[in-house]
């Protein structure tokens, strides 16, 4: 047992490698805080697109929503890095892993949000267009806050996803909080900053995960 707490939870390894954690913490912070919002607002573009009435448009989305939905996050992201200096772009890590985790999280908030706009009854649109409402001011003051609000539980869950699949960023040598553990841990020879690394994860999702649960329960009732 005095083996396994010195191989995991060593308090004085755990302490050194803290400054190491939270600078990667700060950019696993970061690529959240960029990708959740595009993410949401590329979902809304996708949810719209993909009622079109315009076929060609509605086949084109329908189709990258699928494809992106079916790829392993890790190979887009490995696509995007390795396969775009082949066209002559040469980007950053940070922008490589901005762009794959906007295609993903794009195509799935597109599918979430679409299915509560579709969850809005007919009858909200003509209500809200027989007081002299837009259709665009109906969509954005009426039927998307209802169909939001109807898919929340689900928002939050997928943004619980998002921040989990931040550490695939170590893939491409960003030092985002994992890379950053596991560069402790190459260092001090112990998986203790590892299971620091896990801890935060766990301080920062813990309160979201209680959350998706309580809306679920709510929702159900």
């Amino acid at each position: 047992m005095d083996v396994l707490l010195q191989q995991f939870f060593n308090l004085d390894i755990m302490a050194k490698a803290l400054p190491l954690v939270l600078q990667g913490l700060k950019t696993t912070l970061l690529i959240c805080l960029i990708v959740i919002p595009m993410g949401l607002i590329g979902g809304v573009v996708v949810a719209l697109a993909s009622r079109s009435t315009v076929r060609a448009l509605r086949v084109s989305v329908t189709l990258l929503v699928d494809l992106m939905r079916a790829l392993p996050p890790l190979v887009v992201l490995i696509l995007v890095y390795s396969g775009l200096p082949f066209l002559g772009l040469r980007i950053s890590p940070l922008t490589a892993v901005v762009i794959a985790f906007f295609l993903n999280n794009a195509a799935y908030y597109g599918e979430i949000i679409r299915a509560g706009i579709e969850s809005v009854p007919a009858g909200q649109w003509e209500a809200a267009r027989s007081t002299g409402l837009r259709a665009d001011q109906t969509f954005t003051w009426v039927i998307l806050p209802q169909g939001l609000r109807n898919v929340l539980p689900d928002l939050v869950s997928n943004t619980v996803e998002v921040v989990k699949l931040t550490s695939l960023a170590s893939v491409v040598s960003l030092q985002e909080m994992l890379y950053s553990a596991d560069m402790a841990r190459s260092l001090t020879f112990n998986a203790s900053p590892i299971v620091l690394a896990a801890l935060i994860y766990f301080a920062l999702l813990w309160p979201a995960v209680r959350l998706v649960s309580r809306l679920e329960h709510a929702a159900a009732r």
